[in-house]
């Protein structure tokens, strides 16, 4: 009885990791043609979060005028290279409106995010380009959204540009429901790769 509980878990295990791997290339595909922003509060007080979000919305205001014309991640991510300085500006000078001389640090990181969901959107775990912004000591809660293909505007957001600027199976993973096993799966299955890495 206990080599066929065994047979049975491990058999188990092998038709997990067989469902996952597949799964896990396109949600690497995914993580290849998306772009993201990630803000780090200086700490969690109510003030410190408010700046956060007040940071957020002027840095956005300059990227969406920035990316009007963008064609792919990589011209975001040229784009967002050349206006660092811009950026980290735009958020230390709403920062002294608001009364602080927080310093502020803005870079392109290749940042691991967990699985996020954001409207009708799962945006899956993995490894993604991001635009970094660090408010004073950066010990806060995060904010995050995707930045290209643009996801920044709220839940009024509309998705054409994201159905246009990947491929339908990128497209169907991110928007459609029924995938929430295989998202904490390929979650679990990451962080026992990265173990023995």
């Amino acid at each position: 009885m206990k080599n066929l509980i065994k047979s049975i878990c491990i058999s188990f295990v092998i038709c997990v990791i067989f469902s996952i791997i597949p799964f896990n290339a396109q949600c690497k595909n995914v993580s290849n043609e998306v772009f993201r922003l990630h803000i780090l509060a200086n700490s969690d007080s109510d003030f410190d979060q408010k700046l956060k979000l007040n940071v957020r919305d002027k840095v956005l205001e300059f990227t969406n005028s920035l990316y009007q014309n963008a064609k792919s991640k990589k011209n975001a991510e040229t784009l967002t290279f050349n206006n660092l300085q811009k950026i980290a500006d735009i958020a230390k000078t709403e920062i002294v409106k608001n009364g602080y001389s927080y310093p502020v640090k803005a870079e392109l990181k290749r940042m691991y995010f967990n699985t996020r969901y954001y409207g009708r959107v799962t945006m899956p775990s993995g490894f993604y380009n991001a635009l970094r912004i660090t408010i004073g000591k950066g010990e806060g809660h995060n904010w995050w959204c995707v930045m290209y293909p643009s996801l920044c505007v709220g839940a009024s957001t509309d998705y054409n540009s994201l159905k246009e600027n990947t491929d339908k199976d990128e497209y169907r993973i991110m928007t459609e429901n029924g995938y929430e096993f295989k998202f904490k799966a390929l979650e679990y299955f990451e962080k026992i790769c990265s173990f023995f890495s």
